[in-house]
């Protein structure tokens, strides 16, 4: 039987839906799916999944400590111990970026078992350099297929040097289902009045200073006819945020409702009126995956990875630069006075996402992991 691992940092709602899906295409062709994950706790990320009585096992590298206080030559120790136990045929990798990914990448290599890498590093992402990008073209040939969220994503790791025939699409999906308007329909409604929805962590990528700017004049130029927003999330900037919302005399308007696991999020997405994603870089944004299954129309910074993917312009929502404030406000004017009909729109981005749910994410995996296969 080939033995399959899958390694990411900590398991998520949707990680456990992909995962699931996985197991499903492996029935029939002599695989086993495990999951890894190098901690079941992560500050940054500080989800509360359960991943026990699942069809397939999660084994936690580390679970006495957050990821975040877990030290490298303990983490790598205990990781090298858990590879080294369960041996596998194939390791899906998620990402590059940490240390431990590496390490598991090294483990690999050392044993000559095969890797998939998941990948939704886009170019926009940050500042490259060339001895950087020199080092990303070693790394990358050290991997035998990879998974990637879209078209940025696959644009990037062919300039960096590996074969389009090598890539594999699927990777950045959420479980459609949990989502769906008919699931969403009996949840009660957090707020009265209508409102725009933003998802995400108080972080400086983000760009909530600029959404609240650009929120400051819609209310301004809408007058009584304006919605509410509420942002969703928590972090590091949470005490600049409260503050602008308190000088921009917003506090009656503007709702932060702190981080909600997945269950609190869910009646927020079924009575929002229109869905934004302010960026200015984002690897994709599956906030973005869960607002269309939700059925909303989507506001979504051009920067964004799933941007190229997801927003059909007009047709699921529209996008905008993350530094135009009047482009965004002026889409903000045209959704909430009925310039713009937003049913049609809401349907579009239901069926849409439809093509990118956990099974996208298992055929594409399915497809790279028998490539990487039959090409080791």
């Amino acid at each position: 039987m080939t033995r399959i691992v899958l390694l990411f940092a900590s398991y998520g709602p949707y990680h456990l839906a992909r995962i699931n899906s996985f197991q499903k295409h492996c029935v029939g062709r002599g695989w086993e799916a495990i999951g890894m994950e190098l901690a079941r706790t992560e500050m940054e990320y500080p989800w509360k999944t359960e991943v026990k009585d699942l069809p397939i096992p999660i084994i936690s590298v580390i679970d006495d400590r957050p990821l975040e206080h877990a030290g490298f030559s303990y983490l790598i120790c205990h990781l090298y111990h858990a590879l080294t136990h369960i041996q596998p045929d194939v390791l899906a990798i998620s990402g590059y970026g940490r240390p431990a990914m590496l390490a598991a990448l090294g483990w690999s290599l050392w044993h000559r078992k095969p890797t998939v890498l998941f990948s939704e590093t886009t170019e926009a992402d940050g500042v490259r350099s060339p001895w950087q990008e020199h080092l990303k073209r070693a790394i990358l040939k050290a991997y035998k297929a990879a998974l990637v969220g879209g078209q940025m994503h696959h644009r990037y790791l062919v300039k960096l040097g590996m074969p389009a025939a090598r890539i594999f699409s699927g990777y950045d999906v959420v479980d459609n289902q949990t989502f769906h308007p008919d699931c969403l329909k009996p949840l009660r409604r957090p707020i009265e009045n209508p409102y725009f929805l933003s998802i995400s962590r108080f972080i400086p990528k983000k760009n909530l200073s600029f959404l609240l700017t650009a929120y400051t004049h819609y209310q301004q130029q809408a007058g009584v006819d304006a919605w509410d927003l509420v942002l969703c999330g928590d972090g590091e900037l949470r005490p600049q945020i409260e503050q602008q919302i308190t000088d921009l005399n917003l506090t009656s308007t503007v709702h932060l409702t702190g981080f909600l696991q997945e269950r609190d999020l869910l009646p927020y997405l079924a009575h929002a009126y229109c869905f934004i994603h302010a960026s200015t870089h984002e690897q994709w944004g599956l906030v973005v995956n869960e607002a269309m299954a939700a059925g909303l129309p989507v506001l979504v910074s051009n920067r964004c990875g799933c941007f190229a993917d997801l927003v059909l312009e007009g047709v699921t929502g529209f996008g905008f630069d993350p530094e135009n404030l009047s482009q965004l406000v002026d889409l903000m004017l045209k959704v909430s006075s009925g310039q713009i009909v937003l049913e049609p729109i809401a349907q579009a981005a239901l069926n849409h996402i439809q093509k990118f749910s956990p099974d996208a994410f298992a055929q594409g995996l399915t497809q790279a992991i028998e490539y990487a296969l039959t090409h080791s």
